[in-house]
């Protein structure tokens, strides 16, 4: 197992590099995900982003089945569905589905963000009349219901609950989120929350309120937290800031409304040198050497109160990424499985 004092978990979003593809991409995702199981990570989540030519994540749970498949071992879920895309009988059925093919090992990840811009969100509207409301709170109340067989019986839907294909087998059910609204929503359903610092940089606050918030459910007697952190580890400090530049040029172009692939720390080095942003708003990345690594990673889940950590990056070199986990696994003691 990870750790004796902090579990360790993977966000990843399959970036894909400037020069590949996303077939390969993905390829390199399941190569990453093998490489968590063996070392002894406790979850392996998949993100949600559409129409960028960095990540090629666009469908997590199609991912997330192929990962079931190739790990034994993991959790594995989506960090995670945007519920504002999907009605929430379609999702309830994708996850009874894959709960029921891997008992025990399944998350499911649910977030109010877009995960595009505007008009992909539209696209990815089946009615186009007019622009959907952002409904997540009663989207997931739904969703919940399905899953409970907890509809009215006098709802429309109330008997498809007892059509979900899974029957008894459930995935965990986890609210994402990096503002008040999200915090207050997991607390008052009684749901673990996960706060994305690497979006939101360093608010414990919303731990706290989510814990203020909570109430027992069925599914957690008591709060859950899990803190999801940018993290780039390298034999070397100067080596772990030169693949970090990937994702600053990609971020920093992104704020500039171009969308690019990873690009080369050869190359995000020449451009961040002659076109020097600011950090992007709200990241907190942890870049460096295992120890410093290991130190700061320890103080953010202090600051949180959490007992397990959600390492995320973006990196061009997919052996450097892989090699950044095994050297975080390494720091905390990891024994491979």
């Amino acid at each position: 197992m990870v750790g004796m004092t902090l579990r360790l978990s993977v966000l990843d979003q399959s970036p894909i590099a400037e020069g590949g593809s996303g077939a390969e991409a993905l390829r390199n995702s399941l190569e990453l995900a093998q490489l968590a199981d063996r070392l002894g990570y406790h979850r392996y989540w998949l993100a949600e982003h559409h129409a960028t030519p960095a990540l090629a994540s666009a469908v997590p749970e199609v991912l997330l089945s192929a990962v079931l498949q190739a790990t034994s071992r993991i959790r594995v879920g989506t960090g995670g569905i945007m519920l504002p895309h999907q009605s929430p009988f379609r999702v309830a059925e994708a996850f009874s589905m894959l709960a029921a093919l891997a008992p025990g090992r399944v998350d499911l990840g649910l977030g109010r963000a877009p995960g595009s811009d505007p008009l992909t969100a539209y696209a990815l509207q089946q009615d186009r009349r007019q622009r959907a409301p952002n409904e997540f709170p009663a989207q997931l109340a739904e969703l919940l219901a399905y899953f409970d067989d907890a509809l009215p019986a006098d709802h429309p839907f109330a008997r498809l609950a007892q059509t979900l294909p899974g029957g008894a087998a459930h995935p965990a059910i986890w609210v994402l989120g990096s503002s008040t609204d999200s915090a207050d929503l997991a607390g008052a359903l009684g749901l673990p929350y996960c706060v994305a610092e690497f979006i939101a940089g360093d608010v414990p606050e919303l731990a706290d309120r989510y814990r203020a918030a909570f109430r027992p459910s069925q599914r957690l007697a008591a709060p859950e937290v899990l803190v999801a952190a940018w993290v780039v580890a390298a034999d070397t400090a100067d080596t772990a800031h030169r693949l970090a530049s990937s994702s600053r040029m990609m971020f920093a172009k992104m704020l500039q409304g171009e969308l690019i692939a990873v690009p080369h720390p050869d190359k995000a080095e020449i451009w961040l040198h002659a076109n020097p942003p600011a950090d992007r708003p709200g990241r907190n990345p942890i870049v460096g050497t295992a120890e410093h690594c290991r130190d700061a990673l320890q103080r953010v889940a202090n600051r949180y109160g959490a007992d397990e950590v959600m390492l995320v990056n973006i990196l061009h070199d997919h052996a450097a990424r892989l090699q950044s986990y095994r050297i975080m696994a390494d720091a905390f003691e990891a024994v491979a499985a």
